[in-house]
């Protein structure tokens, strides 16, 4: 009970100034409804489709020109020519989604039944290479069962199976446009009805201010515990019947109850103001939102324990803000960032976090993606408190 009676006592302190309020709750929202509208704004004014180079090396070859003519009228790509030298590059760079590269002779070796492998180039661990992945596949075995079609209804003759590949591929036509069996594409920015519109501005900036505003709400927490040193409440309660590890969690529990609470109001605010469908794996996400809170509130013990003063509070909890939320991805995707930069950012709990969530929110992933990033966060939650008590029972013999 001594220990509630410090939580609460902490919460009661925290919250009787509304200007805390208004820093917990109005800021975080604001900023995120302003993040969506620059995030936003580029979306609407660029073509939206996957910008896709396609390397051909049989121009001539029917099936060549008929896999482009798919991929043109799927309208979810945007095809760009590009020379096989400059196509790992532009997309290592980000100037295109992927690359298709269709080998020499393509067209006639895929008729007759012979091997030739069209290569898709593009990075699979991000989620625009998965996307293109997803949307490239269908197209291409379309494209072979036509060619498997034509060989079986017309074994002898060139221009016999040209012909029976072009029936194979206007029946495969007949039946997008209305046919016994339906066959719909999803063009860039929609998902099968599982998971909400990675088009949507919010789903990176709704989490991304969330992460970023839960690391800046350790001014108010941390600095309690500095004014109580200050105060010298703290030596006072350590001369009292509760031990110093009491003392610790009691604080330790204000600082998690305050960045869980913040952190539920801005699921909710997202989830019915934003269009953020954080409720499809409402388990997935409380087991981010409490790994991040658990490791926040164990960053923020540790800064209480560290600071001098108030200045020194807010300077090292803005200095956290600014680089775990850059590093983590919150202000943008680590995907559109550099290699290095990303690899770099993805050992930072903020970026695990931000993995959590957008597993489920933008890659439309279940309960399973989001285990994984709780429990680094939970991993990291214990380092923070290890060196916090550390540090506080280290200058309470000093």
């Amino acid at each position: 009970m001594r220990i509630l009676d410090l939580t609460i006592k902490d919460l009661v302190q925290i919250l009787r100034d509304r200007k805390t309020l208004i820093f917990l709750v109005a800021m975080p929202v604001v900023f995120t409804i302003f993040m969506g509208f620059m995030y936003r704004s580029p979306a609407q004014a660029s073509d939206p489709r996957l910008a896709l180079g396609w390397v051909d090396g049989d121009p001539q070859g029917a099936l060549s020109q008929a896999l482009r003519t798919m991929f043109e009228n799927s309208g979810a790509f945007r095809i760009v020519n590009v020379e096989s030298s400059q196509a790992s590059e532009m997309v290592s760079s980000g100037q295109l989604a992927a690359a298709l590269i269709i080998p020499s002779d393509f067209s006639q070796r895929t008729l007759t039944g012979e091997s030739a492998q069209i290569t898709l180039l593009g990075d699979q661990a991000t989620n625009t290479g998965q996307q293109v992945l997803q949307l490239a596949r269908p197209l291409i075995l379309r494209l072979n069962s036509a060619a498997a079609i034509a060989r079986l209804t017309n074994p002898a003759g060139e221009a016999a199976l040209l012909a029976g590949f072009d029936q194979a591929i206007q029946a495969w036509s007949q039946l997008d446009s209305g046919g016994p069996v339906a066959v719909s594409q999803l063009a860039r920015g929609e998902t099968n009805g599982e998971g909400s519109t990675p088009e949507n501005p919010y789903n990176q900036t709704s989490p991304g201010i969330l992460v970023m505003f839960s690391i800046f709400s350790l001014v108010t927490s941390a600095t309690l515990l500095v004014a109580e040193r200050k105060t010298r409440t703290l030596q006072r309660l350590m001369t009292t019947a509760m031990q110093p590890w009491q003392i610790i969690v009691g604080h330790l529990l204000a600082m998690f109850s305050l960045v869980f609470l913040q952190s539920l109001v801005l699921v909710v605010f997202g989830q019915l103001l934003l269009g953020v469908d954080y409720l499809r794996q409402p388990l997935g996400i409380f087991l981010v939102v409490l790994g991040l809170g658990l490791w926040v509130a164990s960053m923020g013990l540790l800064i209480g324990v560290i600071a001098k003063g108030d200045e020194q509070v807010v300077l090292y909890s803005m200095v956290a803000m600014f680089v775990f939320a850059a590093l983590g991805g919150a202000w943008f995707p680590l995907e559109t960032a550099g290699r290095v930069f990303a690899t770099i950012g993805h050992f930072t709990p903020a970026a695990c976090a931000m993995d959590g969530f957008q597993n489920v929110l933008v890659r439309g992933l279940g309960l399973g993606s989001t285990l994984l990033p709780a429990v680094i966060l939970l991993a990291y939650a214990l380092g923070f408190f290890w060196l916090a008590v550390w540090l506080f029972r280290k200058g309470q013999l000093a």
